[in-house]
């Protein structure tokens, strides 16, 4: 869908195809400081989904499909991550939701449903906050409000996820791996994680683009103004997430007036891979009984 945008210019921002190296185009806008890659596919009323911290958009490839037959799915690649720019300077989670403000702008689109897991759940709250006319449903997935409200993960899983310790980055993703899923799926379905491993390391974050996103995690605080959240929000999180534990998804479900929790049991950080099927489903129903308030 996306080539219907290309060499189209809104508010000063420029769309266009950018060749890759093996020759094929890949869309990217032109916001301020970068350049943000994005992709869009399906029909229906746009979604905008943000991955988190490290990440790119292709972590969220047991959604898209399913997805893209409801809603115009937009995916971009935050700023630091997958192939948009990663400037070696300060980022804020404010800073990157105004880039996704500004990536709806330059495709012309007023508002979106807006879906957000880990650090995307903290962007999706901050543009949802700052600029609600934006906003119609929110998804956020083991995420967090951030600041002193926020449950921290525990010490030696930080330094599983952030200190790689001179790893390579197969290493450190095998590492992690009981971070994103359960010790069952990880036994069972060896294949898929083998499948997950192999698209993972396809983009590479370098290290100070991952110390700017952390730094940027850490400055984020959102308790104080969440009860003026006005969007309807669904809240989902795995109950085993060791990196942002469930405790904060209560606190969101506490804290934002018009919000639904749904727990996905021995869940744990990539519960909306694991178990994709019940995430889609109930994401879907509810961004449709959205659509129809």
């Amino acid at each position: 869908m996306h080539s219907e945008f290309v060499s189209c210019a809104f508010m000063g921002m420029s769309l266009w195809d950018q060749p890759d190296e093996t020759g094929v185009l890949m869309p990217f806008v032109r916001l301020r400081d970068i350049e943000l890659y994005y992709e869009t596919l399906g029909e229906g009323h746009p979604l905008l989904m943000l991955m988190g911290l490290r990440r790119d958009h292709t972590w969220f490839h047991r959604q898209t499909p399913e997805f893209a037959k409801h809603f115009t799915v937009i995916l971009m690649d935050n700023r630091g991550a997958g192939k948009s720019g990663k400037p070696d300077e300060p980022y804020s989670i404010a800073g990157m939701a105004e880039d996704t403000v500004g990536l709806l702008d330059a495709l012309g689109l007023e508002s979106a449903h807006v879906l957000g897991v880990s650090m995307g759940g903290c962007i999706a709250q901050e543009l949802a906050l700052s600029f609600p006319q934006r906003v119609r449903g929110l998804v956020l997935g083991c995420t967090t409000c951030g600041g002193a409200e926020a449950l921290t993960a525990p010490e030696h899983i930080m330094q599983w996820y952030a200190d790689p310790a001179g790893m390579s980055p197969e290493e450190i993703l095998r590492r992690n791996l009981r971070i994103y899923f359960s010790d069952r799926y990880l036994r069972e379905k060896t294949a898929e994680v083998e499948s997950f491993i192999q698209m993972a390391l396809e983009d590479q974050q370098p290290m100070f683009a991952f110390k700017r996103q952390i730094l940027a995690l850490q400055g984020f605080s959102s308790a104080s103004r969440l009860p003026g959240l006005s969007p309807p929000t669904l809240i989902a999180t795995g109950s085993d997430d060791g990196l942002i534990p469930a405790e904060n998804s209560l606190i969101l479900a506490g804290l934002i007036p018009d919000s639904s929790l749904m727990m996905y049991p021995q869940g744990r950080h990539c519960f909306f891979m694991e178990m994709s099927g019940r995430f889609n489903r109930e994401v879907i129903s509810f961004l449709h009984q959205v659509a129809r308030a």
